[in-house]
């Protein structure tokens, strides 16, 4: 009989130590959700080169000139626009002249937004062909 009360102890002793494996597969779980994530989450963003403070190429002549001031007002053509119409006047520049690209003149510190707005309006316009420099 004391052989039986020696192997009940014995299992009783084996029970009590920590089961690993539930916390081990939470782990593994998380980790498999965290890669999955990691996958999927794109971030979206543009690219822009900031001008270099370069002046404007030597062909500037021949391009449509864009200059965006500091205070947010929209220069082209030597004619304040609205940014709205930045299209129309690109349209109107450049079926006089096929070959003709946009030079946008932007101010250091002329709000980034309008710039992409011209931009888009160029691009809308059917130019793609845009330089980008900064004004005095």
């Amino acid at each position: 009989m004391s052989t039986r009360r020696h192997t009940g102890t014995q299992a009783q002793e084996e029970q009590h130590g920590i089961d690993l494996a539930p916390m081990l597969d939470f782990v593994l779980n998380l980790l498999i959700f965290f890669i999955i994530i990691a996958v999927f989450v794109k971030e979206s963003g543009l690219m822009v080169n900031r001008p270099t403070g370069e002046p404007p190429p030597p062909n500037a002549d021949k391009s449509i000139n864009i200059q965006i001031l500091q205070n947010g007002e929209v220069w082209v053509d030597g004619r304040a626009i609205d940014p709205e119409a930045v299209r129309a006047n690109v349209e109107r520049l450049h079926a006089a002249d096929s070959k003709a690209g946009v030079i946008v003149i932007a101010d250091a510190k002329a709000p980034a937004g309008l710039l992409v707005t011209v931009v888009d309006q160029t691009h809308l316009a059917g130019v793609y062909n845009v330089t980008f420099a900064t004004g005095d």
